[in-house]
């Protein structure tokens, strides 16, 4: 049975994510949440753990995973890492005695403990007293209803986390309010700034990461790039002994560097290290869905069928959240910057042969299962070879973001 997994990433009051959370769908044809609870978070489990592997999806960061009654009741938690797991329980779980007895074991361990979409009601406070974590669904309850929790003194030792934050206006309102910690897609999401143009010095950088994306560059220009840069000379040198490229060498100068590495992905690094420097005061974990988005794109590209764009895909990913990076509308953007028509088709107009791949990533990415079975079927990709394609991709972006 395939384990389809992503991760969703939880930030802090920084804006540095402090874990992801899991989610999974034991297959395309029998999914969660239709699939039965226990079932499909036992799948989860055994596909993390043992077929997918946690670091892979996760790299150093906790991983948030939900438990069902059932399953809480069971030693399967503790077959998990303590220091990186951190235990969901789910909202309808019952707080009877042998749930109060299991979390009471999982805490005394060293489990971090949160209760999701919580409500206060009746019987709750035994597990309430257990949780280290409390998580809210910012858009589901008024702001005197979410105050009157967090000032309780009963909550006091406990760390809120305010869900379904999706604009950087209910991000800054979550944290006057107090939340620690904030789960939602806010950071990919432009702060649009009136009357303020595209900065030359980003400009600059982007056109050089569309002009090294071209087939006809040559390594002898992207030598000078790399050995007038100190940062990329050192990224390169790092990279080429990452375990994402299977091979270790003997590296003694930039030369040798750029033979073991090669055109293709030198391209590849330098096109990642040239767009986050342009992102600059913006999350980490922008660069790294922009590095997933690229990789993955590109992955599908490879097991597609059907595709005759395979060369634009990687840039049609990175470029997914470019908006974001710069503050600007999408249109703005690519009116400057010479990318082809099939990728500004998709980031700007929605359209075009390019869209069902930068769909699928994005779906894939937030768990939408129903419409990644709708988009592996346009861009005549398995449904099996999914899982692996973004497994490889989050762990090839854990590597270079760093």
């Amino acid at each position: 049975m395939d384990v389809y997994i992503a991760r969703q990433p939880i930030f802090d009051r920084k804006k540095v994510v402090f874990a992801y959370e899991l989610l999974f769908r034991d297959s395309l044809s029998n999914y969660f949440p239709r699939a039965d609870g226990d079932k499909a978070t036992s799948k989860v489990l055994s596909g993390s753990l043992f077929a997918v592997g946690m670091e892979r999806i996760t790299g150093e960061k906790k991983a948030f995973i939900n438990f069902t009654q059932n399953i809480l009741s069971s030693d399967i938690p503790f077959m998990f890492p303590s220091a990186t797991t951190v235990i969901e329980i789910l909202e309808d779980v019952k707080p009877d005695p042998s749930i109060i007895e299991a979390c009471g074991k999982l805490s005394a361990a060293g489990y971090h403990l949160a209760l999701d979409d919580y409500f206060p009601k009746s019987g709750m406070l035994s597990l309430v007293k257990l949780a280290n974590i409390i998580k809210m669904d910012f858009r589901a309850m008024t702001v005197d209803e979410i105050q009157k929790i967090i000032r309780d003194p009963e909550y006091a030792n406990i760390k809120f986390l305010a869900e379904k934050i999706e604009t950087y206006e209910e991000f800054k309102s979550a944290l006057e309010m107090g939340f620690e910690y904030f789960q939602g897609y806010f950071f990919s999401k432009p702060e649009i700034i009136k009357g303020s143009q595209i900065a030359d010095s980003a400009l600059q950088l982007l056109n050089l990461v569309v002009a090294i994306s071209k087939p006809e560059v040559n390594m002898d220009e992207l030598e000078k790039i790399v050995e007038h840069d100190v940062s990329l000379s050192y990224k390169l040198l790092r990279y080429v002994n990452s375990a994402s490229l299977k091979r270790r060498a003997e590296i003694s100068s930039i030369r040798k560097a750029l033979m073991v590495i090669g055109l293709v992905e030198l391209k590849r690094m330098v096109s990642l290290i040239l767009l986050s420097q342009a992102a600059v005061n913006k999350p980490e974990e922008l660069i790294k869905s922009s590095c997933i988005k690229a990789r993955f794109c590109e992955g599908l590209g490879h097991a597609s069928t059907s595709t005759k764009i395979k060369s634009e895909l990687f840039l049609l990913g990175l470029f997914a959240h470019i908006d974001a990076i710069l503050d600007q509308p999408m249109s703005m953007v690519m009116e400057n910057i010479p990318v082809s028509k099939n990728i500004s088709d998709a980031l700007v107009n929605g359209e075009g042969e390019a869209l069902p791949y930068l769909k699928l990533a994005e779906c894939y990415e937030r768990g939408d299962w129903d419409n990644v079975k709708k988009y592996a079927s346009q861009v005549s990709v398995k449904e099996d070879s999914l899982p692996d394609i973004y497994a490889e991709a989050c762990q090839w972006a854990n590597e270079f973001v760093y």
